[in-house]
């Protein structure tokens, strides 16, 4: 167990969890710009993004590269110089770090090792998004990213397609007309939905209404598909049929092997395909291995 008090041991090392604009360069907080001048140095995700805001706001603390494919090693570093006593700010491209971006571990090892972890709050793209769709707010679901691939989506999505909260997603612009295509499959085409896109910028905007009428703009050509999207979809108060299961569209193999995209072994993933099933462990084996 750990127990941290933030603020009583002021001369040990610290690492703060700094939110940037997400857009709008006004949106960022007086305390975060006191952080990223003080702090001993920053992490930033991509140093050449966040090197524009420091310039912005004439601030010249040292900068180095945080981000999914260094995570591991320049954690490692950050920890050391964290357990020296340093103060480090560690920032996203925009919005809260950790939310989608990587930075967790660190939080993690840290607090582990009685760092004290100060997170700053201020702007997060999902949130904006969740209180702007005109969707039910009382208790949502944060989902993120979905798998790139069409299969995996609906694989994910179908575990989703009776939750009763509001769920939120992040998507790319190149990606979001077959995201919505495949919701749109899964969740119904009367299914409420909204898309935020620019938020906080000149061109923000909010697109609302059902799946179906979405997915009928988007493919129009009057959309301005640009810009990372926020997808916001309602929950519904419909519930799974006794006699229906999220797996019941999938095959044998496609059921083994969604749990093997899981990081389940192949022995895990056929029993556990089976367990859902109810079946015997053996006919999935001769079903997932004839195939």
């Amino acid at each position: 167990m750990n127990i941290q008090k933030s603020f009583e041991q002021d001369d040990n090392g610290k690492l703060y969890i700094v939110p940037t604009p997400i857009g709008n360069l006004e949106d960022i907080t007086f305390r975060a710009l006191e952080t990223l001048k003080t702090a001993d140095l920053i992490a930033a995700e991509d140093t050449r993004q966040t090197k524009k805001l420091l310039n912005h706001f004439s601030i010249a603390t040292p900068l180095v590269s945080f981000h999914e494919h260094n995570k591991t090693g320049r954690g490692e570093q950050l920890l050391t110089e964290l357990k020296a006593g340093k103060k480090i700010a560690l920032v996203s491209d925009a919005g809260m770090p950790l939310i989608s971006d990587p930075g967790y571990e660190l939080v993690n090892e840290a607090g582990s090792s009685g760092i004290d972890v100060v997170v700053l709050p201020g702007a997060n793209a999902a949130l904006c998004a969740l209180v702007g769709s005109g969707l039910p707010t009382q208790h949502f679901l944060f989902y993120g990213f979905l798998p790139r691939k069409k299969k995996e989506m609906k694989e994910e999505l179908l575990q989703l397609q009776y939750r009763d909260h509001t769920m939120i997603f992040y998507e790319s612009p190149h990606r979001i007309k077959e995201t919505i295509k495949v919701m749109t499959d899964v969740f119904g085409s009367s299914r409420n939905m909204a898309l935020a896109r620019e938020l906080t910028k000149r061109h923000e905007e909010y697109v609302r209404g059902t799946a179906g009428d979405i997915l009928t703009w988007l493919q129009s050509g009057e959309a301005e598909i640009r810009g990372e999207f926020c997808v916001v979809v309602e929950g519904t108060d419909e519930t799974l049929p006794q006699e229906e299961q999220w797996w019941q569209p999938l095959t044998l193999k496609e059921h083994v092997d969604y749990y093997m995209q899981k990081n389940y072994s192949s022995k895990d993933a056929i029993k556990q395909a089976a367990k859902d099933r109810g079946i015997p462990k053996r006919e999935v084996y001769q079903a997932y291995h004839r195939n």
